[in-house]
């Protein structure tokens, strides 16, 4: 890499214009092989880096930071963050960026499918006709569960949650929705506040948007399952981890939960086998934001982030605010 100009790292295979582009105005490593870098490998990628395209299967940490001294932004393509190490970004002095707003509509309309592929048993249904099993019609065969007029309920009611619960009006739902706090009428519209406990017990139907943290690991496990109707489906678009899949399989085994539609799995992509043997949950590789035109918003919402840094500019989407006035390159 020449000396003269600033140095950007990709560590996965992006669009091919997007890496055009970057390449007229900074020096370029990329990852053309797409494959998930190793912590060492990453480390090697990142060695004289000064920004990083990052993506959500990248483990950034004092390890990573300590060993790239050069590194002045982490710009996630993703919402999501919880690979980034943000106490360690700041002790470094290192500027952490994410993807917000760019992906709501299409992570909404995912939780959808999810839902309406669970609930009416979409995935199972193709299955028996490709394996050549439907002989003839009958007046019980495959017969799902209901959303028109139910109860849905959000537990996580931020952007994308919001954007779930506009869509639920054109299913004639009653909204429920849990957050840490509730929210101002005006962003609330209809939906009904409640605790955990409360919306799990009455909602027909549950979708999960959290963050990841701490504070949500495990958030749906069993005994949250357990309070939840035998007829609901629970979708999970959050992040692996929230809920707790093994709990998850034995509701799902045992009939105690309808079904499930998951895009997100705990330590994805290495999911729990036993949720190949069910025929109620219908799984997907985490693709909720993968539409071309969000993925290209999102990684064009990355790349201003990172280039806003490097020029000395507040990037819009700023995970680590406190670093800005005390960053240490």
């Amino acid at each position: 890499m020449s000396e003269n100009r600033l140095r950007v790292a990709v560590t996965r295979r992006i669009f091919p214009e997007l890496i055009d582009f970057l390449r007229a105005r900074y020096e370029v490593r990329d990852n053309q092989a797409d494959a998930p870098l190793s912590p060492q490998a990453l480390r090697e990628h990142l060695r004289d880096a000064d920004g990083v395209l990052a993506t959500g299967g990248d483990r950034i940490d004092a390890a990573l930071l300590e060993a790239c001294p050069r590194l002045k932004v982490v710009s996630n393509i993703a919402v999501g963050y919880n690979n980034i190490d943000l106490d360690a970004c700041t002790a470094y002095g290192v500027a952490a960026t994410n993807t917000p707003d760019v992906l709501n509509e299409a992570t909404a309309d995912h939780a959808w499918a999810l839902l309406l592929a669970a609930a009416r048993r979409v995935g199972e249904a193709e299955r028996f006709v490709r394996a050549g099993q439907w002989k003839r019609w009958e007046f019980e065969m495959l017969m799902g569960a209901d959303l028109y007029g139910r109860t849905l309920g959000i537990v996580g009611m931020g952007r994308i949650g919001r954007a779930i619960a506009r869509r639920a009006q054109g299913f004639a739902m009653r909204v429920l929705y849990h957050n840490r706090k509730p929210l101002p009428s005006e962003l609330a519209g209809a939906a009904e506040y409640r605790s955990l406990e409360v919306l799990l017990a009455e909602a027909d139907h549950v979708i999960v948007v959290v963050p990841y943290s701490p504070q949500t690991h495990h958030l749906i496990g069993a005994r949250e399952l357990a309070r939840m109707k035998p007829s609901a489906v629970l979708v999970n678009i959050a992040r692996g981890g929230v809920v707790d899949d093994a709990a998850l399989v034995e509701a799902l085994r045992a009939r105690r939960l309808f079904a499930a539609g998951l895009d997100v799995f705990e330590n994805e992509p290495a999911l729990n086998p036993a949720f190949l043997a069910l025929d109620n949950v219908v799984l997907t590789p985490h693709i909720a934001s993968s539409t071309r035109a969000t993925r290209q918003a999102m990684a064009d919402l990355a790349i201003r982030n990172l280039e806003d840094v490097l020029a000395g500019r507040r990037p819009a989407a700023l995970l680590n605010a406190e670093v800005w006035d005390r960053r240490r390159r």
